[in-house]
């Protein structure tokens, strides 16, 4: 990926991260709140990821 996409994009994330941030205050939305719906989406992408395979993943194996 050339370096002025990958700065757009970097941007763009940033961008995406400050309006969802200013939009949640704004509301009345805890800070508290937003971090742990974060930490659960997060989770669940980690885990729900297809084709990874990774004994991690699989305690029993």
């Amino acid at each position: 990926m050339p370096l002025p996409h990958f700065l757009m994009m970097l941007a763009a994330v940033v961008a995406a991260a400050a309006v969802t941030l200013w939009l949640a205050i704004s509301l009345g939305v805890s800070f508290g709140a937003v971090a742990l719906v974060v930490l659960v989406a997060a989770a669940v992408l980690h885990f729900t990821r297809p084709g990874d395979d990774h004994p991690r993943h699989h305690p029993g194996a």
